[in-house]
This record gives structure tokens, sequence and C-alpha cells, in this order.
């Protein structure tokens, strides 16, 4: 079943990578609404490295965790077997590898095209971000820990944002100028986080397990366990309840910044053309044209 860390680290990273995501492209589209076009990551305004700071941080979160699933954590120090061979019981722990090896290579492309400016075509970097996002789905779909019940339950649910995240970064790569595909795609990275940190609560924190249900040790792994039937299925309504509230949530939060930053911005439009043209009606109308043309839509 993992950690406690190993659930609320990585729903930490995703948490900020959403965050990130979805404030650039509200950002972006609200500044240029016919000019906007999509990014599989987006710069900082700060000068030198901390300008790269999001496939920076991808890399090196990527990295922790290798590290941890492959080196820390093991009591040997070591994931192997005297034989060099993979043993079953860690076979999860290189499928977790795999999936922040394949994020860290998306990380490593965005860094490389910025740093190097050699030219790639236009979804090149989307792609990698996809292929991220499928490995990601598929080893957790077929993920060798065999998840039952309750445990069982919410991976199934994590696999929603993921496959949602996967399908957009595709879409996007024919559909650059929508902004709606962008958005979703932000919103699901942003809700994997949360879905991550509620898991971490609900399977590791006993004050967050549902009644019935409690924690207990079966074929040498520790996996939360319900008494009786209808413990089991109430576990799994609550747990379609918090996803469904977190979905709500998120988007309740996205659509008010959304409207805050147009009507911040707005105001900016309105402040330049005074001092571009002040007496100008002309101006005015062409500015009041983008202002009017950017509500929710």
């Amino acid at each position: 079943m993992g950690t406690f860390i190993g659930h609320i680290l990585p729903g930490m990273g995703f948490i900020f990578i959403g965050l990130w995501h979805l404030y650039n492209v509200i950002r972006n589209y609200v500044e240029s609404p016919w000019n906007y076009n999509s990014r599989a990551w987006f710069p900082t305004r700060m000068k030198g490295a901390l300008k790269y700071l999001e496939p920076l941080a991808i890399m090196f979160g990527s990295l922790l965790s290798i590290s941890a699933e492959l080196f820390i954590c093991p009591s040997a120090h070591q994931p192997l077997a005297d034989d060099w061979s993979i043993p079953s019981n860690h076979l999860n722990n290189f499928e977790h590898s795999t999936i922040s090896l394949f994020f860290f290579i998306f990380g490593a492309s965005c860094l490389c095209s910025e740093l190097t400016k050699i030219h790639l075509p236009f979804g090149l970097l989307h792609l990698m971000g996809a292929f991220a996002f499928s490995q990601e789905l598929i080893l957790f779909h077929f993920h060798s820990a065999d998840h039952m019940g309750l445990e069982g339950h919410y991976h199934w649910l994590l696999q929603i944002p993921i496959f949602v995240g996967l399908v957009c970064a595709l879409v996007e790569i024919a559909a650059k100028k929508t902004f709606v595909v962008s958005f979703v795609r932000s919103v699901s990275i942003f809700l994997q986080g949360w879905w991550f940190v509620q898991m971490g609560l609900t399977l590791w924190i006993p004050a967050f397990t549902p009644t019935g249900c409690q924690m207990s040790e079966h074929d040498g792994h520790e996996v939360v366990h319900c008494e009786t039937k209808e413990d089991d299925m109430r576990a799994k309504a609550l747990a379609n309840l918090y996803f469904s509230w977190y979905l709500a949530s998120i988007l309740i939060f996205s659509l008010c910044l959304y409207v805050g930053m147009m009507c911040h911005f707005s105001k900016q439009l309105w402040k330049i053309s005074s001092e571009i043209a002040p007496h100008n009606p002309c101006t005015k109308r062409v500015m009041a044209l983008v202002i009017v043309r950017n509500p929710l839509q």
C-alpha cells in the first residue's frame, strides 16, 4: 500500500504543479484570448535557473522518489535479491520508480529544449507528458500489489484524473488554441494531487479511516480491512463522496480564480488604454470590445 509519506509528498507535488498550470493557463488566456496557445510547462518570471523552476522541480521530485523507492526505504538499501533478480515484495517499488522515471524524462525534455534552444515541433513536449500519464495509468491499473477492497477503490478513483490528464495532453497537440482543454488538464493534475493526499490520510491515519475499518497485515503488506460487507460498502460510498466534493471544491476555486484574474487584467487593460490615448474614442471602443469579449465562456 506504500507509506503515508509516499502518498503525501507526490500529492503535494501534483497540487503545486496543477495550481501553477491553472494560474498560468488562465493568465495567458485572459491577457490575450485570441493569441492563446497551450504550453506543456510554464517558466517563471524570475531570472537565472529559477526561470526553469517547474521542470527542475519535476526532475528533483522524480529523482527523490526513485531514490526513496529503490535505495532509501528498502532495508538493504538496494531493491535486488542476492541473485540480482527483482523479488516480488519489491515489484511495487520498481513500478513507482518507473512512473517517476517517465516524469523525470518529461521534465528533462522541457529543460533541455529550452537550454539548448533546439527547435521542437509543437506537441512533442505534450506527447512526452502524455507518455508519463499513460505509464502512470497502466502501472496503477495493473499494480503488482493487487489492490483490493477499500484501497483498490481509492486507486480506481485515482485513475480517473490520470486518464483525463492523458486525454487532454493528447488533444492539446491538435487543439493548441483551445483554452478549455488546457484548463481541464490543469484541473485534473490539481485533483490528482489532492486525491493522493486523501489516500494517505484515509489509508494510513486511523482518525481518518472509516468506521468499521482498520489497518491489518495481509500477505506481508499492511492493508485497510473492513469488518463487514456493510462497512466496506459504506467506506467505498464515502470515498465516492470525498472524490465528488474534492472535484466540486476545485471547480469552484478554479472558476473564482478565472473571474478574479479576468477582472484584474481587465482593469489593467483600461488603465493602459487611458495612458496611451485618453481622449481617443476609437481606442476606448477597441479596449471595451477586448474586455466584453472575454467573459466566462
